[in-house]
C-alpha cells in the first residue's frame, strides 16, 4: 500500500470559504476564499498572506497565466481577475453580464479559457483583457470546470447537460454525452496519458475520454463520495478530492484507486493542485491547506 502523509496548514477561518488552489510562478501557494472574496499567497513553511479582490465577488478557480500573474474568475461578480505576485489586481467584466465565470485555464493560443456557468458559453480573454466568448449548442449546460487538452484544444465539463465540451481555437463546439446518466461532471484536467479526465460528482466515478471521443468510467470504493476536483500529481497518477468523503484520491491511468482519509472529520476538500515542492495540495473548506506526500515524508523532511 501507498504510504500517504497528509499534514495540514492552517491560512484562514473556517467561514472564508478557501475553495481553489494552485501553485503560482513564485513558486508559492495561491488560493482563494470565496466567502470573503480575498486571494491568498503562502509559501509552504511560512505564514499566508490574503488580498482583498472584492467581499461579494466569490473568487472561485484560480490559475496561473502566459504572462507571470495569477488569474481568477469571480463568480458572483461576474469578472475575470488578475492578480501580479506582488498583489496587484486587476479585473474585467466577463462578456455576459451575469454569466458567472467559473473555471479558468490558459490555452495553447497565449489567452485564458473560462465557463459562463449562467450563459451557456466559454469565453476567452487575453493578457490585456480583451474578451469574446462562444455560444454552446446546449442549453441549461451549466460549463464548469476548463482545462487545455492534449490535442490543442480546451475541454471542459458540462455539469447539467451531463456531457464533456471540447472547443478548438476558431471557436468550434463537439459535446460527448457521458454513459452515466446524472453524472454531472465538474472538475477536469489533462492526464499524463493522451487523455483528460474528470470527475463524476453525483455518480461517484473518475471519467477518462481521449480526443477521439473514447469515454472510460471508474467507480469510486464510496459511491457517495462526490468527488470535486482533479490533477495530474508530479508521479503520473491522477489526483482527486471526495468533498463527501473527507478524503483524497489517486488513480493511474490503468484505473487502480486509492484513497486515503484528511485528518480533520468534516474538512471538505474542493480544490487541488501539484505545489511547488512537489506534493500535492488540497483547499479544504475548514480553512485549512492539506499537503498530501504520496511518499510519507513530511516538508520538514
Amino acid at each position: 500500500m501507498t504510504c500517504v502523509l497528509v499534514e495540514e496548514h492552517p491560512v484562514t477561518d473556517a467561514g472564508s470559504g478557501l475553495y481553489g488552489v494552485t501553485t503560482g510562478p513564485d513558486d508559492a501557494l495561491w488560493f482563494t476564499l470565496a466567502h470573503s472574496g480575498r486571494v491568498g499567497r503562502m509559501v509552504p513553511g511560512e505564514p499566508a498572506t490574503t488580498y482583498l479582490v472584492d467581499p461579494a465577488g466569490q473568487p472561485t478557480i484560480i490559475v496561473t497565466g502566459p504572462d507571470g500573474a495569477l488569474w481568477f474568475t469571480e463568480s458572483r461578480a461576474h469578472r475575470i481577475s488578475r492578480i501580479t505576485t506582488d498583489g496587484e489586481t486587476t479585473r474585467f467584466p466577463a462578456p455576459s453580464r451575469d454569466g458567472g465565470p467559473y473555471g479558468i485555464a490558459p490555452g495553447p493560443d497565449g489567452a485564458l479559457w473560462f465557463t459562463e456557468m449562467n450563459a451557456d458559453r466559454i469565453g476567452r480573454i487575453t493578457t490585456d483583457g480583451a474578451a469574446s466568448e462562444f455560444p454552446l449548442p446546449v442549453t441549461g449546460a451549466y460549463p464548469s470546470a476548463i482545462t487545455a487538452g492534449p490535442d490543442g484544444a480546451m475541454w471542459f465539463t458540462m455539469n447539467r447537460a451531463n456531457a464533456i465540451g471540447r472547443i478548438d481555437m476558431a471557436g468550434t463546439v463537439t459535446v460527448r454525452p457521458l454513459p452515466t446518466d446524472a453524472a454531472a461532471p465538474v472538475g477536469i484536467t489533462a492526464g499524463p496519458d493522451g487523455a483528460v479526465w474528470f470527475v463524476e460528482i453525483a455518480a461517484g466515478q473518475i471519467g477518462r475520454i481521449f480526443p477521439d471521443g473514447t469515454i472510460d468510467e471508474f467507480a469510486l470504493p464510496d459511491r457517495a463520495a462526490r468527488p470535486h476536483a482533479i490533477t495530474t500529481g508530479g508521479g503520473g497518477d491522477l489526483w482527486f478530492t471526495e468533498w463527501a468523503g473527507n478524503r483524497v484520491g489517486s488513480i493511474t491511468t490503468d484505473g487502480t484507486i486509492g484513497v486515503h482519509d484528511l485528518p480533520t472529520p468534516r474538512s471538505e476538500p474542493h480544490g487541488i493542485a501539484l505545489g511547488p515542492d512537489g506534493a500535492l495540495w488540497t483547499a479544504l473548506e475548514n480553512g485549512t491547506l492539506a499537503r498530501i506526500d504520496a511518499a510519507g515524508r513530511s516538508h520538514a523532511g
